[in-house]
């Protein structure tokens, strides 16, 4: 067997083993922060037919009440961004949840931006597929009035799913125990 032609730089653990270095820990030899970045985005398809099936004026599983399956039904309009915006808390946490790190590996800040970058793509990719779901397999006519078709009312529920994972990954760091200072790291 040959040896590198680059040394490879190690980091000595506490209890003698030889780990890899900070750097390829925190990155990952394929770049783990990208990867889960593209599936927080890509949960966003998912995110968006269960909106559709579960909101008011799309299939109307959630409440299942016929009068709130019209679009034309201003009582639905509400309810329908209320859904989308549970779905996106509710994503957000998760993502949030999995991208502050282990208890011995904090993120840095290049994957917590892509996190939260993932999370607002995400939250398009959702929008845009519950209302691609409405066009495709909704029955409301909405040339009288746009809203009465299966979409967003409230823009400002776009923010949430990236909102969400960002109060995550400050609270998971926050809340987490506190690292063990190494013998050369002075104590606090």
């Amino acid at each position: 067997m040959t040896q590198p032609a680059v040394p490879v730089p190690v980091q000595r653990s506490n209890d003698g083993g030889d780990g890899p270095a900070p750097q390829d820990r925190e990155h990952g030899a394929g770049g783990s922060g990208l990867r889960r970045a593209t599936a927080i985005a890509a949960v966003g398809v998912p995110v968006g037919l269960l909106w559709w099936v579960l909101a008011p004026s799309g299939l109307n599983a959630l409440s299942g009440d016929p009068a709130l399956r019209n679009g034309s039904n201003l009582e639905t309009w509400l309810p329908r961004d209320l859904v989308l915006a549970g779905l996106f808390l509710l994503a957000g946490c998760i993502a949030g949840a999995l991208a502050s790190g282990t208890k011995h590996q904090e993120p840095s800040s290049r994957d917590v931006v892509l996190a939260v970058a993932a999370g607002a793509a995400g939250a398009l990719l959702a929008w845009g597929t519950g209302v691609l779901c409405g066009l495709w397999w909704g029955t409301e006519d909405a040339s009288t009035n746009a809203s009465i078709a299966f979409s967003l009312r409230s823009y400002a529920v776009l923010a949430i799913w990236p909102a969400a994972i960002a109060v995550s990954i400050f609270a998971g760091r926050l809340f987490a125990a506190p690292r063990k200072p190494s013998s050369g790291e002075p104590a606090a």
